[in-house]
């Protein structure tokens, strides 16, 4: 007799064990499955073994190989899991030596699913949105009344970046009222707009004193003196675009530059203005926009310091390009509390730009400029505004990056709060996340590849004595912000820091608009301060995964944020340590002798210090980078990099991994080897080459590989193998690879 089963039984029946399990546990009981074997596998091993160790050696010989044995293999549950790791990305069905990005991150990519809201997934990604997790645990944390000034602030603009109900209540008003302090839009006023309110140089005053974050016409900031780097000067040049230089000037390919002008006129109908009206005027503020890209310098051309380097008086600026009151436009821009004559020296980078700029403007209407100006403003507040306005940008943003949706608010507000507000939110984090024994490894580590740059140095063919010296001398004297300083943790010197800075939780923009005034006020009061170049605010933004060299500082910093996770795990062997954080090490050590951060000396000033015959032989070298990555073809989109964009990057990447290697090996000279993983069939130096590959492995948008092209001085992932790896004898070595092979061709590039 059949019995007819419930529903409820018969889908008991159908979850099986494994599919009741969820994705943590099912990886937990893989790993413990791994264990077993291995364990298994060592005492079959050891049973084989045993009677053919005691014919052989005896019975005392047996322990002490058995002994050895057990030392071959780590099988800590650190060892454990960084070899899940590393079998969950490698492909093995790809031979190493024909392309080793693919072998080491295979699986990786193709297992790897693009959030909607991301434009890639990549091993920073990951990392970031842990440490992101982390910040909104401690950023949404009641505000308590005996808490000091700064912690109360960071909470408070967290808390008026999440009230989405109260910024839509608000709506566009708060942002109109704004745009009425510079006489209004002209698109949006129509005819009651007065030209003769309108002055290109008055409206970048009022800009600045308003908080709104661009300079539309003029570059203008207040930083370290590249030829004095103890002291500040001002800094004047051409400005930031709304739209990347390379877009906005590329005639033959108008997808982007329509996708700009689009999102103008979607914002300008958001915001109350007819459709066809504001396509007609703000197609003449693009073209403006289209004009002063043109007439600005590449990024190419101002790789070289040196060159685009003019220091002058303002008296002399004025001789020179007279279309601007120069004391009165600099000192309008400065706090009231700094004030300039004109004998005050100025750095201006971009002479010709400027000299174009003041001709294109006597020739544009004053409605094009006001047009141009305040949509600029307006684009920056955007993120800061209603659920329609930003949906006119997300749109924007699929057509650049292809994204499809926004990032969940609290990851938003996390990211607007820690770029913001970063000492704040930097404070917080080390003082409940931050692991010690990372900022020890990591020293250690600084100081086995420092040695080995400095050995390098010693051993290349092609320097001078001269310079040589004074290279090593840069060499050692890099100056290692590690972690975090320590005065991260005293709240009286932050609240010294922010005492000025208001905000109010109920009003986003305003606060937003107030942080923008406190930086340009903070960062200008400092002009006639000499430098610390030991300053822990300048070093204080370390709840971030990255790392830095300052070539006018001639330092590193290797913030916290990145001495965790796949980059640094003290419960792993140090073969895995130096491939991560420690070709990060090397990389930035490297930027010190690459194209650009070779032009400064040990004390970060930019001067001449390579003898001519040693600075020709270094740019033949570059020149072999900047045409073996300008020669690599991005297959999706058949695009090739830049290899002049990227050259620094290239450089750094090539010495970084190499300079890692070499101070592991070294390393294990001094310490004795390491156990392997288990279930790998890999050598310690191999896994160290797999390890360093997957710190680059990234699955990407196809519309962000053509906007890293063109913006970024970064290789794509995939190059940043495949180029340094290819270039090093050692990796060939450890791999076997034949010479000709695509990954130890018989051509190598290499500087350092």
């Amino acid at each position: 007799m059949s019995q007819t089963l419930t529903n409820e039984e018969q889908v008991k029946r159908e979850k099986t064990f494994w599919k009741r399990r969820s994705p943590l546990e099912k990886r937990l009981i893989l790993i413990l499955v791994l264990i077993i074997v291995i364990i298994l596998s060592s005492i079959i091993a050891l049973l084989i073994a045993k009677p053919i160790l005691k014919r052989y050696f005896g019975e005392s010989s047996n322990k002490d190989a058995h002994l050895d044995l057990q030392k071959q293999i780590c099988l800590t549950p650190g060892c454990v899991r960084a070899a899940t790791n590393l079998l969950d990305s490698i492909d093995s069905t790809i031979e190493p030596c024909d392309d080793f990005y693919r072998f080491a991150c295979g699986q990786y990519i193709d297992n790897a699913v693009i959030a909607d809201d991301k434009i890639w997934y990549t091993t920073f990604t990951v990392l970031a949105d842990q440490l992101q997790l982390r910040l909104k645990n401690i950023l949404e944390e009641n505000v308590q009344e005996n808490e000091t000034k700064p912690i109360r602030v960071v909470k408070q603009y967290y808390q008026a970046c999440i009230n989405k109900e109260l910024i839509e209540y608000r709506g566009v008003k708060v942002l109109k009222d704004i745009l009425k302090e510079v006489h209004g839009w002209p698109v949006l006023e129509g005819e009651t707009w007065n030209e003769k309110d309108f002055d290109w140089k008055n409206i970048t005053y009022k800009f600045n004193e308003i908080g709104f974050d661009t300079s539309p016409f003029i570059g203008f900031d207040v930083r370290t003196d590249f030829k004095n780097s103890s002291t500040r000067s001002i800094m004047l040049g051409q400005p930031d675009f709304g739209l990347n230089r390379d877009f906005l000037i590329k005639e033959n390919d108008t997808r982007l530059v329509n996708a700009y002008f689009n999102y103008m006129v979607d914002i300008a109908v958001e915001l109350g203005c007819d459709k066809t009206k504001a396509e007609s005027e703000l197609k003449k503020s693009l073209e403006l926009e289209v004009q002063m890209a043109k007439v600005a310098m590449a990024k190419e051309e101002m790789r070289n310091i040196s060159k685009i380097y003019n220091a002058m008086t303002i008296d002399q600026l004025q001789q020179n390009f007279s279309g601007v009151p120069w004391l009165k436009f600099i000192n309008q821009l400065l706090p009231s509390e700094v004030r300039v004559d004109s004998n005050e020296t100025v750095v201006f980078f971009t002479p010709k730009y400027v000299q174009s700029l003041i001709a294109l403007l006597r020739n544009t209407p004053k409605r094009v400029q006001a047009n141009y100006a305040i949509w600029r403003a307006i684009n920056y507040q955007v993120p800061y505004l209603t659920e329609k306005l930003r949906q006119k940008l997300l749109n924007f943003k699929h057509a650049l990056l292809g994204v499809k949706d926004e990032q969940s608010r609290w990851k938003e507000c996390v990211e607007e709060v820690s770029s913001s507000l970063p000492l704040l939110t930097s404070a917080l984090y080390v003082r409940k996340y931050f692991n010690e024994d990372a900022k020890k490894a990591a020293v250690d580590m600084v100081r086995y590849i420092k040695e080995t740059l400095m050995d390098r140095l010693k051993q290349v063919d092609w320097m001078d004595e001269q310079t040589r010296r004074s290279a090593l001398e840069k060499a050692a004297a890099v100056v290692d912000h590690i972690g975090y300083p320590d005065e991260l943790l005293n709240d009286t010197q932050l609240e010294e820091i922010y005492k000025t800075l208001e905000i109010h939780p109920e009003q986003y923009l305003q606060s937003r608009l107030n942080i923008n005034i406190y930086k340009t006020i903070f960062g200008a009061k400092r002009l006639r301060e000499l430098v610390n170049k030991t300053d822990w605010i300048e070093h204080g933004n370390v709840a971030q995964v990255n790392a830095f060299y300052h070539p006018l500082e001639n330092s590193i910093m290797l913030p916290a944020g990145i001495l965790q996770g796949s980059y640094f795990n003290k419960d792993r062997p140090n073969f895995m340590n130096y491939a991560a954080i420690g070709s990060v090490i090397g990389h930035e050590l490297t930027h010190g002798f690459d194209d650009t951060g070779r032009q400064f000396d040990k004390d970060g000033n930019l001067v001449e210090w390579w003898a001519p015959k040693t600075k020709e032989a270094f740019l033949q070298k570059a020149q072999c980078i900047i045409e073996q990555y300008g020669n690599y073809t991005v297959l999706e989109i058949n695009e090739n990099l830049n290899g002049i964009n990227t050259q620094g990057e290239n450089i750094a990447d090539n010495g970084g991994i190499k300079q890692a290697y070499l101070a592991y090996n070294r390393w294990v000279k001094n310490n004795g080897p390491e156990t392997t993983l288990p279930g790998l069939n890999y050598t310690s130096n191999q896994i160290f080459w797999i390890s360093a590959a997957m710190n680059w492995c990234a699955k990407y948008r196809p519309e962000v590989l053509t906007l890293a092209i063109a913006t970024d001085t970064h290789s794509l992932s995939e190059f940043r193998v495949l180029g340094p790896f290819s270039n090093t004898k050692y990796f060939s070595k450890d791999f076997n690879c034949p010479l000709g092979s695509k990954m130890n061709p018989e051509h190598k590039c290499s500087v350092w």
